[in-house]
């Protein structure tokens, strides 16, 4: 890899022929709308779009939404649920998608408050998907007067949507000549709709791209102005295929134009409450960054070796945890890639400033071969999942495939882990270069994965099949007598339908359930119980683990009702955190979580409220999935790959690890037995375990043996809506 530093003045151009393509947008719908600021993070009203029939709609919100969905995710959740019946398909024209930043976005006094949450029913797992991501998009739309935007519908050809605050206007625009690309029209329309180069920064845009035309792993890209670099980039809403539904809806863009942005848009309850402690987090990360995570630097590549270091990075497939190359995309790497001294935050007054930017990379392969881009990322999830899991050590290809997944908009760690599991495929017989039309996806080769990208987002050859998702390729490799249907659910790695995102859990009993007993699939911004769990044993039994199985995704759960990122609560800690009672909650950071949320609403929330507004939407969404034929015990069940050794070859590279365990454990003594039968042994006490880590953590929910949340539950939470106790009740509940 080049050691220059790269120029971030240097790009390619996209923006030469702004007004033929701007010539070339007819008008389908205009319609006035009155702007308006919110006062104390609401503005109590949302947009509804439906490109069906070309309407534009304002909703009111009301106080009881407020008070059991919060915003966010769960308006988003709310709005999805009275838009669709139990059978919608996710490319039926009714099926949604809606963006929520909630009532904390948009804030600038505290670092990780500029997030959006997009909720649709997922192409791959059929239930609703949920979304956290940066870009200025949704604060933007808040502060032109809306708490979401829902778009449902279908349109006729290509489409943008603009919402224009300035001038309160709201237009549906055919936009034919646009690339869908994202890195392209992200530009185009930042330039588009800006009101000259000083209004550049108040425009955001949506987007996806032609890997979302052709696959199910669609993402969404949200677009942020970067004034140092004088460019558009990129976040995205990366999992369960809302860009494959985005591109279905014939969506080219969403822009928003909003105001210029001041202290105090939100017109929060208390301002001083929030300035007190945004000043006290500031100055730690200012003061320990650079101590302990990194992210100012690294972003959450910082993270790399420290898996490596554990045996935690998935590699080949989640078959092992480490690997001797590993020191070629660590963390020192892109230390030296990332442009530094420049600011980096994703939404303003963010010190955390982790949206780290790698300048220069010249583009190898695909329609953009020569173009010199700047890709966003890698973040630890690309880097593990892209490179480690594939078998891929190199980090130029590494930046190749982070920049053609985004500006593709495909989902990087889906993509990933399908790419390592059809690598596996390879190694073991189930795939050749026969059917794979050509392709050599031997571990390792990186040129083949590109390739398989670009097929992909072309729409033809393998890359068609492989963009189905694993739970899909599975069966269309048993379907055709290529492999054993049981060997691939072994190592395919995907729960509900959703590929698993870059942790090796096989030691971590709490990260297999916080992975498996998910809503929505296996993400890792649910519950990441690893260290606790694997490393400083505080979680000794199963009722241990349980609770944290109901801490945690309701805590994090509440980042998402409210527009939080959830880095500045434990990538960067108090010095004396460790010293805390329970350090894993990092207890000053809920506390000043509890002073944000009471600042801006002027509503008292505690501790125990912020469990309390997660449990309502939590088990809301469980109901959902019940809704949508899901939703039960037998969705929990991991891949065994997620679990334990699948194959002789994983055991023996930690069989002093399992005989040792096996003897202290299980009580069996490994002496004189194959492999084979150590496997068979070790998987069922692993399964077991599991199976009673499902029992605990149920009970603890206030759930059935079988997963289903109870009358009591429903009713104690307030969401016993006569269809919620219709569907509790028909399963047992």
């Amino acid at each position: 890899m080049s050691t220059t530093t790269p120029d971030y003045t240097v790009r390619t151009n996209y923006t030469d022929n702004l007004e033929e393509m701007r010539a070339a947008h007819k008008i389908l719908l205009e319609v006035a709308f009155t702007p308006s600021e919110p006062s104390r993070g609401y503005n109590m009203r949302s947009l509804h779009v439906d490109l069906t029939t070309l309407t534009v709609t304002e909703k009111k919100v009301t106080q009881e939404m407020v008070d059991i969905f919060v915003g966010g995710r769960g308006f988003g959740l709310w709005y999805l649920w009275n838009a669709t019946t139990p059978t919608t398909k996710w490319n039926d024209p009714e099926n949604e998608i809606v963006i929520s930043p909630g009532p904390i976005a948009g804030i600038t006094q505290y670092p990780g408050t500029g997030k959006s949450l997009v909720v649709s029913i997922s192409p791959l797992t059929d239930i609703p998907i949920d979304c956290n991501v940066g870009g200025y998009y949704g604060p933007l739309l808040k502060f032109c007067g809306f708490d979401a935007i829902e778009i449902q519908g279908k349109a006729e050809r290509e489409v943008v949507i603009l919402v224009d605050g300035p001038c309160g206007v709201i237009r549906i625009e055919e936009a034919p000549l646009e690339p869908a690309d994202s890195h392209i029209c992200s530009e185009i329309f930042t330039h588009m709709y800006a009101d000259g180069p000083q209004d550049l920064k108040n425009v955001s845009v949506v987007s996806a791209g032609k890997g979302s035309d052709h696959s199910l792993i669609g993402c969404l890209n949200f677009s942020f102005y970067d004034a140092k670099r004088k460019a558009a980039r990129l976040k995205q809403a990366g999992r369960g295929g809302v860009g494959t539904v985005f591109r279905d809806k014939k969506l080219k863009a969403l822009v928003v134009r909003g105001p210029v942005i001041k202290a105090d848009l939100n017109h929060v309850a208390d301002r001083a409450r929030i300035q007190k402690v945004g000043s006290v987090i500031n100055k730690e990360i200012h003061a320990l960054d650079a101590q302990q995570c990194n992210m100012r630097r690294q972003g959450t590549a910082h993270l790399v070796e420290v898996m490596d270091a554990y045996d935690l990075l998935p590699v080949k497939n989640f078959q092992y945890g480490n690997h001797p190359d590993t020191k070629n995309i660590a963390s020192w790497v892109w230390d030296a890639r990332f442009t530094q001294g420049i600011p980096d935050g994703c939404w303003y007054g963010c010190t955390m400033s982790c949206s780290k930017g790698a300048d220069g990379h010249v583009v190898k392969t695909g329609p953009y071969k020569g173009d010199v881009v700047t890709v966003d990322g890698p973040e630890y999830e690309n880097a593990a999942g892209l490179a480690a899991n594939c078998g891929i050590f190199d980090a130029d290809w590494l930046l190749e495939s982070n920049f053609y997944c985004d500006t593709y908009g495909v989902d990087t760690i889906s993509y990933g882990t399908l790419c390592a599991f059809v690598m596996e495929c390879w190694q073991r017989g189930i795939l050749n270069a026969e059917r794979t039309g050509g392709l050599d996806l031997t571990w390792g080769n990186a040129e083949s994965q590109m390739e398989l990208l670009h097929q992909l987002a072309r729409g033809e050859g393998f890359g068609l099949i492989a963009g189905q998702g694993i739970r899909r390729m599975k069966q269309i490799f048993a379907e055709r007598g290529w492999g054993d249907l049981q060997l691939m659910t072994d190592i395919g790695m995907e729960v509900k339908g959703l590929e698993y995102s870059q942790y090796q859990s096989k030691e971590s009993l709490a990260q297999q359930g916080g992975y498996a007993l998910t809503n929505k699939g296996p993400q890792h911004d649910e519950a990441w119980l690893i260290f606790m769990d694997m490393v400083n044993k505080h979680l000794p039994t199963f009722e241990a683990k349980a609770e944290a199985l109901h801490y945690f995704p309701l805590f994090r759960t509440w980042f998402g009702l409210h527009g939080l990122c959830k880095l500045p609560w434990n990538d960067i800690e108090p010095a004396n955190n460790a010293e805390q009672a329970e350090p894993a909650k990092v207890p000053e950071h809920v506390h000043n979580y509890c002073e944000i949320a009471s600042g801006v609403t002027g509503l008292e929330v505690t501790k125990e409220k912020i469990i309390e507004q997660s449990e309502k939407v939590y088990n809301f969404q469980r109901v959902f999935n019940l809704r949508r034929g899901y939703g039960k015990r037998e969705h929990d069940w991991p891949p065994y790959r997620s679990v334990g050794p699948v194959t002789v070859e994983e055991y023996e590279s930690r069989a002093e690890r399992y005989d040792k365990q096996m003897l202290e454990e299980i009580g069996v003594d490994p002496a004189g037995k194959g492999v084979e039968e150590k496997i068979a042994i070790t998987r069922k006490y692993r399964e077991d375990r599991y199976s009673k880590l499902c029992d605990a953590v149920y009970k603890r929910r206030g759930w059935t043996t079988d997963g289903v949340p109870t009358m009591e539950t429903v009713k104690k939470l307030g969401i016993d809506f006569p269809e919620v106790v219709e569907l509790v009740r028909k399963h047992g509940g």
